[in-house]
């Protein structure tokens, strides 16, 4: 009897939690997340590989609704980003508070491995990178009794050292602890302590289909480590979520509320155009029930599904380039000559580097984060010199965008085309020749599955320049971690005037 009330409490607790549940809570390429609560605040961090500024941070009052409120690494001596693409940079990074200190700890693959850096508000500023010994992506925090404990996962095996919170001078020797449930990857270890237990949460299975959340736990934080009989405790790689739009669900970690009720964040993707998906990891959320000395539960034992309207974007948001948001990045570090405020434009100097040889391009963009969408801007790229290119970019990887681009002929000629790369495939649309510098970019959805560009002197009566299957721009076909931004560039040697870029 007892164990049918609690499978009704259970019940009726996952369908009151899912009915409040907004998913994704932040869409679109924001993978890894990594949460920590403080007094009734909860503050969130993704990953950002190539990207400048690195690790985006949310705040929350109810893991539900997130503002960005800034960018850990937003300093060019915190985050050498040099040969980076959508396979390195900063991978998952973990936030955590300590006696009146954040920790953020991350790995920056091909730029130096594993750091942290500390502030006293999350708002930063944020100290300079402490390198720390232990390697292995996916580092971790855990803090007792005025001992700090890192976990990361060198050698496909979760370890454990002590370190020094301030220094990060590793004190005691790397110990093996775990090493999953047999599934490949096993990364994104995070400990919590709770009924006398020590919890060690993993991912395990790679961060596609096979994604999965694996847990164990010991009396001691050294180990030995026991499984739950329940693994994975979720993960959509099963019978129950085989159809759902939602795949890949992974790398979460747990906090508890002011209130005593437990969440969990964690990355998944969503398909669009059979199994493919372009937007990226997006970070989604789910109660967890806890009870005592048992293991966690999370979202009832059902898959998640996607609710609600995210509030950790704007529905329509209009940026002229005189207040940036933290929402922007740049390729790699910015060239910081390269970008000038000249009246109300921005001007884009050009850079040598084109987006697909990837070597600090002159750049800016945000991340496509809904599945319908439009995206405008206004240039007046007169200051291109012959060979010159300016425009706007659907861009996934270096190897994978698709551009509007306006060039200059060597004859001073001015045009407008479409150019798609795909990996070792380019195809360029006939240019079309322009008497008018000033122009309005575009690119929309005209369904989730198509994704067409536009250009035009008049922003009421703009052009079809071409469009593209979103599959060609997702990660099953032109890979990396990342997911679909838009952004403008120059390229050349000459210069752009961009205006604003309008995004709804």
């Amino acid at each position: 009897m007892r164990k049918i009330k609690m499978t009704i409490v259970l019940a009726t607790f996952a369908i009151i939690a899912m009915a409040q549940t907004i998913n994704p809570v932040i869409p679109g390429f924001h993978p890894d997340p990594s949460v920590c609560r403080v007094g009734d605040k909860f503050y969130l961090v993704n990953s950002s590989f190539q990207y400048f500024p690195g690790v985006p941070i949310f705040e929350s009052a109810d893991m539900q609704h997130w503002t960005q409120i800034g960018n850990v690494l937003d300093r060019q001596t915190q985050l050498p980003l040099k040969g980076a693409s959508s396979w390195l940079g900063i991978y998952a990074p973990t936030i955590r508070y300590n006696d009146g200190v954040y920790y953020m700890i991350t790995t920056n693959v091909g730029n130096g491995g594993n750091f942290m850096v500390t502030a006293h508000d999350p708002r930063g500023p944020w100290s300079e990178p402490i390198w720390l010994k232990q390697q292995g992506i996916d580092p971790s925090l855990y803090f007792e009794n005025g001992h700090c404990y890192m976990v990361s996962n060198p050698d496909n095996t979760i370890m454990l050292c002590e370190i020094d919170s301030k220094t990060g001078e590793q004190l005691t020797e790397s110990k093996p602890i775990w090493r999953g449930t047999g599934g490949r990857y096993p990364e994104g270890p995070h400990i919590y302590k709770k009924d006398g237990y020590y919890y060690l949460l993993i991912s395990e299975g790679g961060t596609e289909l096979a994604h999965k959340l694996t847990m164990a736990r010991s009396k001691s934080i050294y180990g030995p480590y026991e499984g739950c009989p329940d693994n994975p405790i979720f993960t959509h790689c099963c019978m129950e979520a085989q159809t759902s739009q939602i795949q890949g669900t992974g790398h979460g970690d747990l906090v508890q509320g002011a209130d005593g009720k437990w969440w969990i964040a964690f990355l998944a993707f969503r398909f669009i155009g059979g199994s493919y998906h372009h937007l990226g990891r997006e970070t989604f959320v789910l109660p967890v029930e806890w009870p005592e000395g048992g293991w966690p539960v999370v979202n009832g034992g059902k898959p998640a599904e996607v609710a609600g309207q995210s509030t950790a974007i704007a529905n329509s948001c209009s940026t002229t380039f005189m207040n940036i948001g933290p929402e922007f990045m740049h390729i790699q570090q910015p060239v910081a000559e390269r970008y000038e405020h000249v009246g109300t434009a921005l001007r884009l100097h050009c850079s040598l580097s084109t987006l697909t040889s990837n070597d600090y391009p002159t750049f800016l963009g945000r991340r496509m984060q809904n599945e319908l969408m439009t995206a405008t801007t206004f240039v007046d790229a007169e200051g291109l010199q012959a060979g010159d290119e300016a425009g706007m970019t659907l861009y996934q990887i270096h190897d994978g965008h698709s551009d509007i681009v306006i060039g200059r002929e060597e004859d001073g000629r001015l045009y407008v085309t479409l150019r798609h790369t795909i990996k070792s495939l380019v195809k360029e649309e006939p240019r079309k020749y322009i008497d008018n510098a000033k122009q309005f970019l575009r690119i929309q959805t005209v369904n989730p599955e198509r994704i067409s560009f536009l250009s035009g002197e008049n922003l009421y009566d703009m052009r079809l320049i071409g469009d593209i299957d979103a599959p060609l721009l997702s990660t099953e076909v032109v890979g990396g971690f990342t997911g679909a931004i838009i952004g403008i560039y120059a390229t050349g040697r000459g210069y752009s005037d961009f205006y604003y870029l309008d995004y709804r």
